[in-house]
């Protein structure tokens, strides 16, 4: 542990004596058009963020987190008890009442805050969040940018090390994911150019059924001769050490720092 937070403070210092992410993107071509959106953020007031941010390392609390979005104007503690015990659940349920993200009332609980629709940007404040805490970069996350040809968010951009991190989240199961998105996260990175780049899914369940393949179909696309998608370790994938597939088997902060590092190995054997 406290060789981790040496590295990090290292890090930060580093970053402190490079050029500053927003530079690092200007030097790219592109400028931030808006960041950070909070109109469909569920996170609470300050006092509470930092035991907030702890209990979404758990895939449990995630998981209920989706679940009281989807059933925001009112739910039984029996709607959100599906993947973990109701012992568990009860205690989420409360905490969450403590720092006022849900009510309760005689029918139930419901959501304090009207209007999400999505738990996509409370995981990319988790996601930015968690490189800033743990791995002292510079984060942005939720970002436009004003560009002809390729378009869309970029959830998750990051300085580390003055190199560029793009991470692209998805709080949906794989059977949820298209193509199409798969082609317009390549498209992103061609168009970037981060020196790397992370498609990361909130799930436990097998990269390799269906992910790895759809990566390996839009990539034959590309290319007569495509780059394999070569397994890192367990559900953990790469194309060429600089773009990498990952769940969050294990963790998602575990994870982060096994692709960090294997880049970080990779600067240093070139």
């Amino acid at each position: 542990m406290l060789l981790r937070e040496e590295v990090k403070r290292l890090r930060q210092a580093l970053n402190r004596l490079t050029p500053s992410l927003e530079t690092i993107l200007k030097r790219r071509g592109f400028r931030v058009y808006k960041k950070e959106p909070d109109d469909d953020l569920l996170v609470p007031d300050e006092p509470f963020r930092d035991s907030f941010f702890e209990l979404l390392h758990k895939y449990s609390f995630r998981l209920l987190l989706r679940d009281i979005i989807k059933h925001q104007d009112r739910f039984t503690l029996e709607q959100v008890t599906r993947y973990s015990t109701t012992r568990v659940i009860r205690s989420y349920l409360g905490y969450l009442r403590d720092i006022r993200l849900i009510t309760e009332g005689a029918a139930g609980y419901a959501l304090s805050r009207a209007g999400i629709t999505s738990f996509g940007p409370t995981l990319e404040w988790y996601i930015a969040e968690l490189l800033k805490r743990e791995f002292g970069a510079e984060v942005f996350w939720g970002v436009k940018f004003k560009r002809p040809k390729v378009g869309g968010d970029y959830d998750v951009l990051a300085k580390l090390d003055g190199s560029l991190l793009y991470v692209e989240v998805k709080s949906s199961p794989p059977k949820q994911v298209m193509a199409g998105e798969i082609a317009a996260f390549l498209d992103r990175v061609e168009d970037l150019a981060p020196e790397t780049a992370v498609f990361l899914m909130d799930t436990e369940l097998r990269m390799k059924d269906k992910l790895v393949p759809m990566f390996e179909q839009e990539l034959a696309k590309r290319s007569s001769e495509p780059p394999p998608v070569l397994r890192l370790e367990r559900e953990l994938f790469h194309v060429q050490e600089r773009i990498f597939i990952v769940n969050a088997k294990e963790s998602i902060g575990r994870n982060l720092e096994k692709v960090i590092a294997r880049y970080v190995q990779g600067r240093r054997g070139q």
